[in-house]
């Protein structure tokens, strides 16, 4: 199976015209009775090669972790700065062989899941060189309780000092993962890089909030945590639409991009909303609440619905059934509400899945001229 992404090198090496290619996809379009947009195609692997070279990269980023654990040793250390350099080689170590193999599985063999797994690891180690250059010996020079490290020095800092300290150290990490994850996406423009550089810049965000919190109020302030989450995912989800509009046939590498980063906004807008209306660990409060659960989740679908991506869907899919599962055993189907849950959500989804296209079609059709021309359009392109 060829990617999008692929057809298209293949048009701009020469190799097949535009004609053939759009003719392709409209070709397999009807094949599927379902247009190449909504498709929302996601390529993982090609061949059993991709998990051979996942299985690889996996062995050998755990190896140089290891072999860099090993040289700094196991001893206690004497000092700020040999704890800090006993966190920093490790995952020095293990960025730069990332980037290293990112270069002949991604740049060259455009190897879809390798990449994946060499972008995650590129960029969690890349903050945990960074937190440790910069959090640890910080950190422990100025943390709040303990500042004989900064008494030794002639320095007299108090625990809000402390707190700043730290929360500048917190956030200029973020900043600088950020800026390496960006300059990743420069040199490898794996899709799923933006995604984790958004993720990076919400993280931060959040830590900033939450540190000013503690300076001001000593504790974390949770009041603020949802609404700010709810307005993280919510902005995250105008950066997908963003990228989504600019490629509506969904034909190009951004269209890739914006997957990842629905991704990444649904489950913190289906977590956020369905907190918010009662739904928590222990349970859905009240019926009204798992009714409530159910309306939402009919809203998701909508949207789902009209900008033709289905990450919303997904995400709120535990919810819908701790909710559905507390209803059936409200009302009486204790023995059977696990299987009547199951096979409500199953048959919801596979309906939803045959119909997606006449159901699509039939609601935008209802949606003003602006809005549908800035979603993936709808209806069975006609064959070549």
């Amino acid at each position: 199976m060829y990617s999008q992404e692929e057809i298209n090198s293949a048009v701009a090496a020469g190799a097949i015209s535009e004609e053939a290619a759009n003719g392709l996809r409209t070709h397999v379009a009807s094949l599927r009775e379902m247009p190449t947009a909504n498709e929302e195609q996601f390529r993982l692997i090609t061949s059993f090669n991709d998990i051979f070279v996942t299985i690889g990269v996996i062995i050998m980023l755990i190896a140089v972790g290891a072999i860099g654990a090993a040289v700094v040793g196991n001893s206690e250390p004497d000092n700020v700065w040999q704890l800090t350099f006993m966190g920093a080689l490790p995952s020095a170590l293990v960025a730069g062989t990332a980037w290293y193999l990112a270069e002949v599985f991604t740049r060259k063999r455009r190897m879809a899941l390798p990449s994946i797994i060499l972008l995650l690891a590129f960029v969690g180690a890349a903050f945990a060189l960074v937190l440790s250059l910069l959090v640890i010996p910080f950190g422990l020079i100025f943390g709040p309780g303990d500042f004989a490290a900064a008494e030794a020095a002639g320095w007299e800092p108090d625990e809000t000092t402390g707190a700043i300290v730290i929360g500048t150290m917190l956030a200029l990490t973020g900043a600088i993962t950020t800026w390496l994850t960006w300059q990743h996406w420069k040199r490898f423009m794996v899709p799923v890089t933006i995604a984790a550089g958004t993720a990076a810049i919400v993280g931060t965000c959040i830590a900033i909030i939450q540190m000013t919190s503690l300076i001001l109020t000593d504790r974390p302030n949770e009041t603020f945590l949802m609404p700010v989450l709810f307005i993280a995912g919510v902005a995250v989800f105008a950066f997908a639409m963003w990228w989504d509009m600019s490629d509506r046939a969904r034909t190009t590498r951004r269209s890739d991009v914006a997957f990842w980063l629905h991704m990444l906004s649904a489950p913190i807008i289906a977590h956020t909303v369905f907190s918010s209306i009662g739904l928590t660990g222990d349970g859905v409060t009240g019926v009204g609440g798992a009714i409530a659960v159910l309306a939402v989740y009919v809203i998701f679908g909508l949207v789902a619905l009209i900008i033709d991506r289905r990450a919303l869907l997904v995400s709120a899919l535990a919810y819908v059934l701790f909710a559905l599962t507390f209803l059936f055993n409200r009302f009486g189907a204790v023995e059977l509400n696990f299987a009547l849950t199951a096979f409500v959500i199953g048959s919801a989804l596979l309906s939803l899945s045959a119909f997606w296209t006449p159901i699509r079609s039939a609601l935008l059709t209802k949606l003003p001229d602006s809005i549908q021309g800035r979603v993936p359009a709808a209806g069975i392109p006609a064959a070549a």
